[in-house]
């Protein structure tokens, strides 16, 4: 004997009733069928609605399913080939090499396009492979409008690299609407934007620039590195292309280099399909199983690092030996209402200046619990000096202009017990030179 669970059998029973009235087997005037019928109506449709509301990010990260796998595996498999076989000399299977696709590389893009509301999303071996890609859809003679507090990588690859292409670069401060419209023409092929920006975590407008780039038929790229696709999507702005270093929060734990290209529209996934096999991009079989393993935690490591940033920069904020700090969680920035307007959160990745060197030097050389190192997003909490490392490629002149000074200091706050970093901080800064 089988027994149906009681809503299996609440739906069975509607659909019989539906059925016998649509045969004139049954009278639908008896007060009690009808009252019956709308009462199992209603349920069913409530239950319809639950099971089809879209889960929120941390239930996604960890329910993606391996539905190539045949062995029911929980985790992902790492298919760690560069080749595969085919199942005769004139017919291609479903994949044959692992620089044009792997399916433990398909998993994590499947995964990342869902987050970002994407077409398609692609895996290259870093970050700046990823936009070095996005760089060849622009043509010699053709414009590149850019934010000018980026990634001191980006800056490289735009002020050394692209010239030598014959693209045009216009460097703009994206948090001047006005700025950018005047940048912006007919031969703009591209506007690179970050919100926040990195380092200085100024604010930009993604939804009215992309909607000034549309009006001239440019493409909006945003490198969402610093904001994670749990606290950002802008594809949803208005944005094109989305750029993450998945080395920071998607997987999390500085053991992998990987860049990702989330897009919108076929056409364009098309070109970068295209680009990246071409070029050789492709992120290799293990790295893509690291982000895997990592990424199921992301929910959950942003909220806590952004939890212990906001205390951080609130501590920070009333400190006396601290000028400025830069975080968009705290209200006084200039951007907080437009920033909270366009995600969900502030982020763990926030600056502040001493007004002295020696200081900064200090402050940096002293903390137990922050490590010297580029990059951000690790469960570890990170500090530098982004003249001096992330951004020392930048001339010392350039970056006087754009504000961005010496004594500029950059933390990425970690999992760590905020207490413990607060003391940290504290101690580092109350003991450097006056």
């Amino acid at each position: 004997m089988v027994t149906l669970p009681l809503q299996s059998c609440r739906r069975e029973l509607l659909r019989f009733s539906m059925s016998c009235i649509g045969d004139g087997l049954m009278d639908m005037s008896s007060p009690a069928l009808s009252e019956g019928i709308s009462d199992s109506s209603e349920s069913l449709a409530q239950e319809t609605a639950i099971n089809e509301r879209e889960p929120n990010m941390a239930t996604i990260l960890t329910s993606f399913e391996n539905s190539f796998d045949p062995y029911g595996a929980l985790s992902t498999p790492l298919y760690q080939t560069s080749t595969f076989r085919q199942p005769s000399a004139t017919e291609y299977g479903l994949y044959d090499y692992t620089r044009s696709g792997n399916p433990t590389r398909d998993v994590l893009q499947s995964l990342l396009a869902k987050l970002e509301k994407a077409d398609r999303a692609f895996c290259f071996t870093s970050g700046m492979a990823a936009l070095s890609t996005v760089t060849s859809l622009v043509r010699s003679g053709q414009e590149i409008v850019a934010g000018e507090d980026i990634y001191g990588g980006s800056d490289r690859l735009l002020s050394q690299v692209a010239p030598g292409k014959g693209i045009v670069v216009k460097r703009v401060d994206t948090s001047d609407l006005q700025k950018v419209m005047s940048a912006i023409g007919p031969k703009t092929k591209l506007v690179w934007l970050e919100s926040p920006t990195n380092p200085r975590i100024q604010i930009t407008d993604i939804r009215k620039i992309s909607m000034m780039a549309h009006l001239q038929g440019a493409l909006v790229l945003v490198d969402n590195s610093v904001m994670s696709p749990v606290l950002s999507q802008p594809l949803e702005l208005g944005a094109d292309i989305v750029m993450h270093s998945a080395t920071k929060f998607i997987s999390g734990h500085s053991d992998v280099m990987a860049g990702i290209l989330a897009v919108k529209g076929n056409s364009l996934a098309k070109e970068i399909a295209f680009l990246q096999n071409a070029e050789g991009a492709g992120l290799a079989p293990f790295d893509c199983w690291l982000c895997l393993r990592g990424i199921k935690t992301m929910a959950l490591r942003v909220e806590k690092q952004q939890s212990n940033a906001q205390k951080i920069a609130e501590f920070l904020s009333t400190h006396p030996r601290v000028k400025k700090v830069n975080y968009a969680g705290l209200p006084d920035h200039p951007g907080y209402s437009l920033h909270y307007s366009q995600a969900k959160g502030a982020g763990s990745v926030l600056s502040f200046l001493t007004g002295s060197l020696p200081l900064s030097k200090h402050i940096a050389e002293t903390t137990k619990y922050f490590a010297i190192t580029v990059s951000f997003g690790s469960v570890k909490s990170l500090i530098s000096l982004p003249c001096f490392m992330s951004h020392a490629s930048i001339p010392a002149s350039v970056r006087e202009e754009r504000g961005l000074t010496e004594d500029l200091v950059r933390i990425s706050v970690g999992i760590e017990d905020v207490e413990d970093l607060i003391s940290d901080l504290d101690h580092a800064l109350r003991s450097g030179p006056a």
